[in-house]
């Protein structure tokens, strides 16, 4: 439950919206990617590893201070 809505009352106390947010995104795509593919049977495309690249900096940035 904690990792399906972390904006929560024990999230919102350690993190900011922002982190909240970027947390909240990278936890759906990192789900929804991997069901694309193996599920639904998407093909793998470079565009997702330029979208991961992407996460992870906002995560580097938000994070970071």
């Amino acid at each position: 439950y904690i990792l399906q809505v972390p904006a929560n009352r024990a999230g919102y106390q350690v993190f900011s919206l922002g982190q909240l947010k970027i947390m909240q995104e990278v936890i759906a795509l990192s789900v929804f990617i991997p069901f694309a593919v193996f599920y639904m049977g998407e093909p793998l495309k470079l565009d997702y590893l330029w979208a991961g690249c992407c996460l992870a900096g906002a995560v580097f940035f938000i994070f970071r201070s």
